[in-house]
């Protein structure tokens, strides 16, 4: 059974070096699972918002967010607020959850004002990768890393090492 990994953010990425980056994880993750990464536009913002602005632009991309998420796929969405843990813990859940049957495993990185509360709930999971905050665009560079990461540990190679 081969699983199916999807990524969907917000906004285009526009920085060639991120686009490689990505682009050669995917690559790598071709042997382990199906990657397939869906962007959804951003809603545009002015610089000062109220928090009933920022909550509505949550909201919009939130929909487009979860306009591309079947009811079958199990989902993870980064959160600041989300359960950091280990590579080696992260490789063991998804380990655990083709074991279980979820071959469709879902990740969800929001804009640059984070993911709304419909978002949020429909994740299944929500994971932390540190209480820095980063440019969304790089997020998806470590998130995927660390999927790349996770396949390489559950196969035994020194790659974490």
């Amino acid at each position: 059974m081969g699983m199916n990994i999807k990524i969907v953010c917000v906004g285009k990425l526009k920085e060639k070096y991120f686009k490689d980056a990505i682009a050669e994880y995917k690559k790598r993750l071709n042997r382990f699972a199906k990657v397939s990464i869906v962007q959804v536009p951003d809603e545009k913002a002015p610089e000062k918002f109220s928090a009933a602005e920022d909550e509505k632009v949550k909201e919009i991309e939130g929909q487009r967010i979860l306009s591309k998420i079947k009811d079958k796929e199990y989902v993870y969405v980064t959160a600041i607020k989300g359960k950091q843990r280990s590579s080696e813990e992260f490789a063991k859940e998804i380990q655990d959850l083709a074991t279980y049957g979820h071959s469709d495993i879902t990740f969800v990185i929001g804009g640059s004002l984070g993911t709304s509360d419909a978002v949020n709930k429909r994740g299944d999971d929500l994971i932390s990768f540190g209480k820095l905050t980063m440019p969304h665009q790089l997020m998806r560079v470590v998130l995927i890393e660390q999927i790349y990461r996770a396949f390489m540990i559950n196969s035994g190679s020194p790659y974490h090492k």
